[in-house]
């Protein structure tokens, strides 16, 4: 039955009877609606669409190469290739049509060439190719790393790149190791100490990641990290763990001060390739000082700070190291947004970034004159990545909750922006769509919360329809106006809900006292926030109160789990890959709290202690007041939240008699990947939905 919640601290008087529906009383007046597939946004269409993924762009501006991903549903594959733009939008063809995963461009200094990973003809792993731009010609495999490459960047005259290898071995030896590994019919894994995974893969306690070099005509390989005794974070090492200058005289990479896993103290180096000796610049601060960006000239060094261990949220700030004196400034100290990767400009006077900004994606510019606040040069709509000439034109990728990733031409003086591509456009000009709003209403503490509202295509104000309220996972993130393939918005609009996202306390984008402000406790704000974004639209004469359905993945699996065992209005939930037992969350990748706040067995006696954190926060410990129908989706390879999450909360539902259904898919990791197995979440999420909350427009 529906659990109906009336906030006393808003002390809201509500209509009677709104506590009494039921599954009988719903089915008592059926639906006279029924959605219209043909021109909806439906999961199929969204399998037909391109990917566009992160563009870069020529030295001279004049072109843009990125990564497109297109899926084939009758054999479940990807197929990733290079695509060529011109800057004035009047060429767009694919570069590469090998039909592998190809990725990583990376143009040469002088544009000639573009260099890309593939795995191809043969290839056991990922290695180097190049291709000529400015002649017809193929691509040419430049190198045969039997442990493959990653993060490749091309300075100079060499290609660098990111290999796990085997710290004592040659080429030759780790190729026959892997042999070996191979042909084993031993399949047991081995640790000593941490890190044992990363997401949806084990890491190799005998490998490490590595900085290497070859010359971009091929040739023996420099292994830049090794002979300093140092290596990069093994589970996240890519092409933003390092950077080289101009005259590749320096490199500079992340790697753990403390050489300890458990309690990692990420710093940057800096070393000249070559040498034995890598030399701390970051040793004073505790956190996480990463994405180090050589500016054009070589003489100064971007990249971000935090500064509270164990909190991978806590507000990056830009950070500028003078290569010569080793000074070092926060150029951002006053501002009360978070930093990422960022690009410097043509002259060396001021970086863009893209960032999370009160509910958009927005990219601004950072002048290095001491003083100067950053500047939003794009508005509306998310730009979540962009690549510099070095004649100025900017290159960004765009997108929004109506249309998939474009590919645009900045203009920073107009504040404007032009798109180059029209990939998608045939399949789009066939969708009907709902329409979209940022709404505020007040949450916990009587602040602001920021909320995406979706209407389904046809919206009739006049009419009452069934609420999806959406739970975003992280929780440190948040929902911006971009388009999300895994959970579309749009796509739950238009089987007849009314959709939504808020971002509540804990999401990114909104402040650090915001985004801070649910730990340790997990539970108290979002929960007060998710209530009252419900009561906010119980208040709307267009919503049927006696049909909500809400859910979420991850933290937001978690965030609906307690749900489950606290008082709502939703007649039914959806959860996925939740953090449901923190105990169990020790099995993970990552460990809730545990860093910062503290072990389960530690008990001091203070109110933040870690036993007592996780008594109060834990879901499980709800489950006496469990009776909410739940729809339980998971998939087996999930490292970050282990599968075992979603059978001990199956096993429960099951065991207080609530209607529940469990969805495992045994090849999928943290999020549902495959188009098959999406395609049948999406109809089972529908199935669920419709059964407790049915869909459409009725009456008043």
């Amino acid at each position: 039955m529906k659990r109906y919640f009336v906030s006393m601290i808003l002390f809201a008087l509500l209509p009677l009877g709104l506590g009494c529906s039921s599954t009988a009383q719903l089915e008592a007046h059926p639906p006279a609606w029924q959605a219209d597939d043909s021109r909806a946004l439906t999961v199929e269409r969204l399998w037909e669409l391109k990917r566009i993924g992160n563009p870069v762009i020529s030295p001279d501006g004049r072109w843009i190469v990125a990564p497109v991903t297109r899926y084939t549903v009758s054999d479940d594959l990807a197929h990733t290739d290079l695509w060529l733009f011109s800057a004035d939008g009047s060429i767009e063809r694919p570069l590469t049509r090998h039909g592998s995963a190809d990725g990583q461009p990376t143009f040469s200094p002088d544009g000639s060439h573009l260099a890309f990973v593939s795995r191809r003809d043969g290839d056991e792993a990922a290695q180097i190719y190049v291709l000529p731009i400015t002649e017809p010609g193929e691509a040419i495999r430049l190198t045969e790393i039997p442990t493959g490459v990653t993060g490749i960047k091309w300075v100079g005259e060499h290609l660098y790149f990111i290999s796990s290898i085997f710290p004592d071995k040659s080429w030759e030896e780790m190729a026959e190791r892997l042999k070996q590994d191979n042909a084993s019919h031993m399949s047991g894994l081995t640790w000593n100490r941490l890190p044992f995974a990363s997401f949806d893969r084990f890491l190799d306690e005998e490998r490490q990641s590595h900085l290497f070099r070859i010359h971009h005509t091929g040739g023996e390989t420099l292994n830049i990290t090794l002979p300093t005794g140092r290596e990069l974070p093994r589970s996240s090492a890519g092409a933003g763990s390092y950077d080289v200058n101009p005259d590749e005289s320096l490199v500079v990479f992340m790697s753990d001060a403390n050489r300890d896993d458990l309690n990692p103290k990420i710093d940057l180096f800096r070393v000249a390739p070559g040498s034995i000796e890598a030399v701390n610049i970051t040793p004073d601060n505790i956190g996480v000082d990463g994405n180090p960006r050589f500016s054009r000239s070589g003489r100064l060094l971007a990249f971000t700070r935090n500064r509270i261990p164990g909190f991978y949220a806590d507000t990056n700030d830009l950070m500028i190291y003078t290569v010569e004196t080793g000074n070092v400034r926060n150029q951002t100290e006053n501002w009360d947004r978070s930093v990422g990767s960022v690009v410097w400009d043509e002259n060396d006077e001021s970086l863009f970034g893209s960032v999370s900004d009160a509910g958009t994606r927005r990219i601004f510019r950072f002048h290095i004159i001491p003083g100067v606040e950053p500047l939003p040069v794009t508005g509306a709509t998310d730009y979540p990545a962009l690549d510099v000439a070095e004649n100025g034109t900017i290159a960004a990728l765009n997108h929004s909750f109506l249309y998939p990733p474009q590919l645009h031409i900045l203009d920073i003086p107009e504040r404007s922006s032009t798109r180059i591509d029209t990939i998608n456009d045939d399949i789009m000009a066939e969708v009907d769509l709902g329409t979209y709003e940022s709404v505020i209403y007040t949450g916990a503490d009587g602040q602001d919360i920021q909320m995406w509202v979706h209407y389904p295509p046809g919206f009739d104000s006049s009419q009452k329809y069934p609420l999806f309220l959406l739970i975003h996972g992280g929780p440190h993130s948040a929902i911006t106006d971009g388009f999300h393939f895994r959970w579309n918005a749009q796509t739950f609009a238009s089987w007849g809900y009314v959709t939504a996202w808020h971002n509540f306390h804990g999401s990114d984008g909104f402040g650090q006292d915001f985004t801070d402000a649910i730990n340790p406790d997990w539970i108290s704000k979002p929960y007060e926030d998710t209530i009252r974004a419900a009561e906010w639209f119980m208040e709307k004469d267009w919503i049927d109160t006696d049909r909500m359905f809400a859910g979420g993945a991850s933290y937001g699996g978690y965030l609906s789990s307690i749900l489950l065992g606290k008082e709502h209005p939703f007649n039914a939930l959806l959860i996925h890959a939740p953090v449901y037992n923190l105990y169990s969350q020790m099995a993970a990748d990552f460990a809730v709290h545990t860093v910062r706040f503290g072990n389960y067995w530690e008990d001091d006696g203070s109110h933040f202690d870690g036993r007592t954190i996780y008594e109060a926060i834990s879901p499980h410990y709800f489950a006496g007041n469990f009776n909410t129908p739940a729809l339980l989706t998971h998939g087996q390879d999930d490292l970050r939240v282990p599968v075992g999450q979603i059978f001990e909360l199956f096993r429960t539902l099951q065991s207080r008699g609530v209607d529940s259904r469990l969805i495992y898919f045994p090849n999928e990791n943290h999020w549902i990947l495959r188009p098959n197995n999406s395609i049948y979440w999406y109809h089972q999420v529908r199935e669920w939905a419709e059964k407790y909350a049915p869909p459409g427009p009725r009456p008043r």
